[in-house]
């Protein structure tokens, strides 16, 4: 096997017991931390980056992409993987461990101002690739449709056969708009019924990985489908942090997102007495001790 390999297949965790839901009701999760790169972006990265090799898109090219963390994670280790040079733009308050574990694998950073938020990043990695496109393949995580396919004939398949009921409810959000798009296409198809839920995140301090989508100026990813959300719930980030905290005294150390996630579940759950609710624990909490998530 070869750590690509790895890539895929996670398990699919029962987290009822962080919830008071009645007997009705499960609440289940994918352990996206599981794949080697320590998220769920490896998931998209790789498709996209096998894609383009297959496409000979990637031939003498730097990859280039915008990212919070993850995705660039990913890009770098799998990158290195395939003999490639990564370049990532990440927004300056990245975490410290995100952008060592990038450097780690190689790969060259570059920061944007932390205060213009992840579109900043966005824009200047579309700068580099307009005065430079002989030298950089732009992977574009935000508007490749490899990105929500990932997940449509990936985490979405899995998640419906590891299921033993059908799916009523999916909590997800939106960072590239990959995920959802690709998972709740695919549920709709499968259950008539199925209700997609998207958590909102406050505009600031936010919650890493997530975009607010509140304002009329920001940069709303090319392939998310708004279409498919049924329902949006604002989250905060002190909610985010108190749910990271409660998942943690129940053995379950998770990341930024997954709390906003699983204060997004419990939101529904006010409205829900029986069914099947699903999520994604996107990454594990570690990545998040410099930024001051467990302090």
């Amino acid at each position: 096997m070869s750590v690509l390999d790895l890539i895929g297949n996670t398990p699919l965790i029962d987290i009822g017991s962080l919830f008071d839901a009645g007997p009705k009701v499960t609440i289940l999760a994918k352990a996206e931390w599981m794949n080697p790169g320590g998220s769920l972006k490896d998931r998209p990265v790789k498709r996209m980056l096998e894609e383009a090799l297959k496409s000979g898109q990637l031939e003498n090219k730097v990859v280039l992409d915008s990212s919070s963390g993850n995705a660039g994670i990913a890009y770098s280790m799998i990158g290195n993987a395939l003999g490639l040079k990564v370049k990532i733009v990440l927004p300056g308050n990245a975490s410290q461990e995100r952008k060592d574990r990038i450097r780690a694998h190689g790969a060259t950073i570059v920061e944007t101002d932390p205060l213009e938020g992840y579109d900043e990043a966005i824009r200047y990695a579309h700068q580099l690739f307009e005065e430079n496109p002989d030298r950089y393949f732009l992977c574009n995580q935000y508007q490749n449709d490899n990105n929500w396919k990932a997940h449509y004939y990936g985490t979405a398949k899995e998640l419906i056969s590891q299921a033993d009921k059908p799916i009523t409810h999916f909590i997800g959000g939106v960072g590239t708009g990959g995920s959802i798009t690709g998972i709740g296409r695919r549920l709709k198809e499968t259950y008539r019924d199925v209700i997609i839920t998207a958590v909102r995140p406050e505009t600031w301090p936010g919650i890493e990985g997530l975009k607010p989508l509140g304002s009329p100026g920001d940069i709303v990813p090319e392939i998310f489908d708004e279409a498919l959300v049924d329902r949006w719930v604002e989250v905060t980030s002190d909610e985010a942090r108190r749910w990271c905290r409660k998942a943690a005294g129940h053995g379950f150390f998770v990341g930024h997102s997954s709390g906003a996630y699983l204060a997004g579940i419990e939101k529904v759950l006010k409205d829900v007495s029986a069914g099947v609710i699903t999520t994604l624990f996107n990454d594990l909490g570690e990545r998040y001790f410099s930024a001051g998530l467990w302090r």
